[in-house]
């Protein structure tokens, strides 16, 4: 019996503490500020601007993010091609090789053009074609042969001849005697020198009938000598040049 009185009073006191309830009253506290509150902030602040250049800083590598791939040209395929041709040919280990052996190659054939090239200009000028003579005037002076026509009356012709002759080039100086006997033979009113006639044009306007024999005569052992297409033997060089000497002294 008592049990049950227990019970029913722990019962009652459970009901009577889940009704009660605990009010809290919430006040809100306002805030009120005043002018006096307020601070100003006067300190100097400092400007930070960035430099016009500033780009320029950065761009080294190490701020380079996206590699650009370069756009290969016919060059560069062309040495890529030869690579792989070299590569398989001689069963080189890699393309690193075989690339290195193209660019020996590239520069070697380079080296080689450059010294053919100037091989030719070396030859030109040391060839018959392009000697250099003594000019009238001065000792440093020179004209190249093929412009001694142009300027016969400024070339010293005796001077002229004795440099070829020594150089071994005989038939050269029968074309130089053969210009020589032209500037005096114009020096002498006898022709008007001009660059462009022929032999049958100062023919023509010689009178004299001995002189004009004795030209005719020169002409053609100048043609014979200078034009022929044979090798110049000794005596018909000294036949020519005797000819020359004689009918240039008579002047």
């Amino acid at each position: 019996m008592n049990k049950i009185l227990y019970i029913i009073l722990l019962l009652s006191c459970l009901n009577s503490f889940s009704q009660d309830t605990l009010t809290f009253e919430v006040t809100e506290e306002k805030i009120i500020f005043t002018e006096k509150d307020i601070k100003i902030d006067s300190s100097t602040i400092e400007t930070r601007s960035f430099e016009e250049n500033f780009k320029d800083n950065y761009q080294d590598s190490d701020y380079i993010y996206e590699q650009a791939v370069k756009e290969s040209n016919w060059w560069d395929r062309f040495k890529k091609w030869l690579a792989d041709f070299f590569k398989n040919l001689f069963n080189l280990s890699s393309d690193t090789v075989s690339g290195k052996v193209v660019d020996i190659l590239i520069k070697s054939l380079a080296v080689l053009l450059i010294v053919f090239v100037i091989y030719l200009i070396v030859k030109s000028i040391m060839n018959d074609e392009g000697q250099w003579i003594f000019g009238k005037s001065s000792d440093k002076k020179v004209i190249h042969y093929k412009d001694v026509e142009k300027n016969i009356h400024l070339v010293d012709f005796e001077k002229l001849i004795k440099e070829t002759l020594k150089s071994g080039e005989q038939r050269l100086s029968i074309r130089y005697y053969y210009l020589w006997l032209l500037k005096k033979m114009s020096y002498k009113n006898m022709i008007e020198w001009d660059i462009e006639k022929t032999n049958s044009d100062y023919l023509y306007e010689l009178k004299e009938p001995l002189f004009k024999s004795d030209f005719e005569y020169v002409s053609y052992l100048y043609n014979y000598i200078w034009y022929g297409e044979f090798e110049l033997d000794e005596p018909t060089f000294e036949k020519a040049k005797s000819a020359f000497e004689k009918i240039i002294k008579s002047f």
